[in-house]
């Protein structure tokens, strides 16, 4: 009887350190696997979003890509982003192709992305529409939250507020009401708004209930001269030598009050400031120059770039091993006589038309022709078009929604000419 209990009592012993050396092993295991997480998520840098608790990547994901890629596409590209530390993305289309491929591309990660997502933004009459409808922003939010296949967003962003007269709209409004009821169900986490005007922006962060401020920011833009939107008619022409001084206290008051603050725009706008020909300034700067820009303002949480393939991604991600002398923007001036003024950024604000042209693409094909020449891959682009320039019958419709200022009219009528119809 004794021999038998002692040979389960050795058996025990031998089960028990047999468990004990799998679990050891797990460890070091789990342990070499974090190793190598570590390393990798050290190439990306994080900072905090204001005051919201959130960490997020100096670079993040612009959605504008994802209405040109199948689900594949956008599967292959978000898989890049995310694997390369990436884990912010802003999403103000409401196309609902864009919509589906981002959530597409992120399913079974979704925790991984913190996403900055608008309210005001629907999709009507085939085009990307603002809106301060409270039943139109109520269907674009909940048609947002099922095509990403989730149940909240982290940043609820207030769609492009641009004048001091809009942002008081908001005041007391209904809509503004929603905003708030979505912030109580947990619908989103944390309330946000866009905006290309810095004096709206530092009234928006003076508010108290403002978190986060999208806003448009690059070396170009900051030297406006009060609180001129990009590309108004004239804006151009009288650039200051340093940072206008209303965005200079936006950038202290954000820094000092925890307010974060997301980059649009980072590149110009359309890439502009990466050529020379193209560039408000009359120079080119280097994505890592324009970034470096940004991030060296304390207020800045993260750089969204408009990405629209695995080519630019990659050119992007440089950033993350650009060595110093790379991002030094320093020894990039602007042009004292830089006199651009009216350019289209294909920021579809404008949207919708009257006539169903897709404006802001008429533009983006008709600069490409105009600066490199036309080419037949440029006419036949522009011939698959739903709507042509030469159906716009100059209502004027658009231009009090441009919020750079493009005579967009004569842009059509230009574009007539040069595609021919």
């Amino acid at each position: 009887m004794k021999f038998i209990v002692n040979e389960i009592v050795e058996f025990k012993n031998h089960i028990m350190k047999k468990h004990l050396l799998s679990a050891l092993m797990l460890c070091v295991a789990l342990a070499v696997v974090g190793c190598g997480q570590q390393k990798k998520e050290t190439l990306m840098k994080y900072r905090p979003l204001g005051n919201t608790g959130l960490m997020v990547s100096e670079i993040s994901i612009g959605c504008g890509g994802f209405e040109k890629l199948d689900s594949a596409a956008s599967l292959e590209l978000m898989t890049m982003a995310l694997d390369s530390g990436m884990n912010y993305i802003d999403i103000y289309d409401a196309n609902p192709k864009t919509r589906s491929n981002i959530g597409y591309a992120l399913q079974g990660r979704r925790d991984e992305m913190i996403i900055q997502g608008h309210i005001g933004t629907i999709f009507k009459d085939g085009q990307h529409t603002r809106t301060r409808d409270v039943e139109e922003a109520r269907q674009g939010f909940e048609d947002l939250l099922e095509r990403l296949g989730t149940d909240h967003i982290e940043v609820g962003m207030i769609h492009i507020t641009d004048s001091h007269e809009e942002w008081d709209e908001l005041d007391g409004s209904p809509f503004l009401e929603y905003v708030f009821q979505l912030k109580k169900e947990g619908k989103i986490k944390h309330i946000g708004v866009s905006s290309h005007n810095a004096e709206v922006a530092l009234r928006a962060a003076k508010s108290g209930w403002i978190e986060v401020i999208m806003f448009s920011l690059n070396p170009a833009f900051d030297r406006l001269r009060g609180g001129a939107i990009p590309w108004d008619k004239g804006a151009m022409e009288n650039l200051q030598a340093g940072i206008d001084p209303v965005r200079v206290e936006l950038y202290d008051y954000c820094a000092t009050h925890n307010i974060g603050v997301t980059v649009m725009k980072t590149f110009g706008g359309g890439g502009r400031l990466l050529d020379s020909k193209a560039s408000p300034l009359g120079v080119a700067y280097t994505p890592e120059q324009c970034i470096a820009y940004c991030l060296a303002k304390p207020c800045i949480s993260t750089c969204i770039l408009g990405i629209d393939n695995l080519d630019e991604l990659k050119t992007d991600l440089h950033w993350l091993h650009a060595t110093e002398a790379e991002k030094d923007y320093t020894n990039v001036g602007p042009r004292a006589d830089a006199d651009k003024g009216g350019d289209c950024t294909y920021c579809n604000h404008c949207s919708p038309c009257t006539q169903g042209i897709p404006i802001a693409k008429v533009n983006e094909l008709l600069d490409k022709a105009e600066r490199d020449g036309m080419t037949p891959e440029l006419q036949a682009q522009y011939d698959a078009l739903p709507h042509h320039a030469g159906e716009c019958t100059h209502c004027g419709a658009c231009l009090s929604r441009c919020p750079f200022g493009v005579d967009i009219p004569t842009q059509m009528d230009k574009a007539k000419e040069v595609f021919g119809k």
